[in-house]
């Protein structure tokens, strides 16, 4: 273990991409539940467009335009738009909300939980994740994800990259910034994590996006740790 890192006690993973597979996940499900209620649609698309709204829908949320609002929330308004697109509006409400729940119901990459869980043993872990704690909570049972708790940033009414969110899991923890690491498969997230006085673990997740992939398809920083997986990252700091 690099001694930089010998402080640290409580390890926060970013959760969508880096611990789960969300658009795998998104795509194998609703393709599932769309044959049962015959409900035609490219799933693939819809997941693509879906994420592609993630970041304008916070940034409603982070310039002021809208009041805090929870990512579920933010999911459906952006969902109605998607559907639109795709000439789905005919959508039931029933069938909107079974759709937008899919977050709940997100799969981990192969490596999540026992890497997670051999992490568990040395140190406190839990998704530092712009979820909501519902969808946080509900995800870590469908997937035995083994969290000793949920730092959502819905607890700091911020989303990720502002400061509070990091220094949130600090001060909850009773720790320094120096004795929490951020695990992040984004560059920009860990970036944050950094300048907030956090230590830093990066596993690249190079399909989150789909084939095409061209973004943090590798670390752009001289991460305190380097782990091609959880698994990896367990071994990497001593668990």
């Amino acid at each position: 273990m690099k001694s930089s890192i010998q402080r640290v006690k409580a390890i926060v993973f970013d959760t969508f991409g880096t611990v789960v597979d969300w658009r795998g996940s998104i795509i194998r499900d609703l393709s599932a539940w769309g044959e049962c209620e015959g409900v035609k649609a490219d799933w693939a698309a819809l997941a693509d467009k879906w994420r592609g709204r993630y970041e304008p829908e916070k940034d409603r949320v982070r310039t002021g335009e809208i009041a805090w609002t929870n990512l579920d929330e933010l999911h459906a308004h952006a969902l109605d738009q998607v559907l639109a697109e795709l000439d789905l509006e005919a959508l039931s409400v029933d069938h909107r909300r079974h759709i937008n729940r899919v977050w709940h119901r997100l799969e981990g990459w192969p490596d999540a939980v026992e890497g997670l869980t051999r992490i568990k043993r040395r140190y406190v872990i839990g998704p530092l994740s712009n979820g909501n704690v519902a969808l946080l909570v509900n995800m870590a049972k469908h997937a035995g994800l083994p969290w000793d708790n949920v730092f959502s940033c819905e607890l700091f009414r911020h989303y990720k990259p502002h400061p509070e969110t990091y220094l949130g899991v600090c001060r909850l923890m009773y720790l320094d910034p120096a004795e929490v690491m951020m695990c992040a498969a984004h560059n920009g997230d860990l970036a944050a994590a950094r300048a907030a006085g956090l230590k830093t673990a990066f596993i690249p997740r190079p399909t989150e996006h789909g084939p095409g992939q061209k973004t943090d398809l590798e670390p752009t920083q001289d991460w305190d740790v380097v782990a091609n997986d959880v698994i990896e990252l367990a071994e990497r700091v001593g668990a």
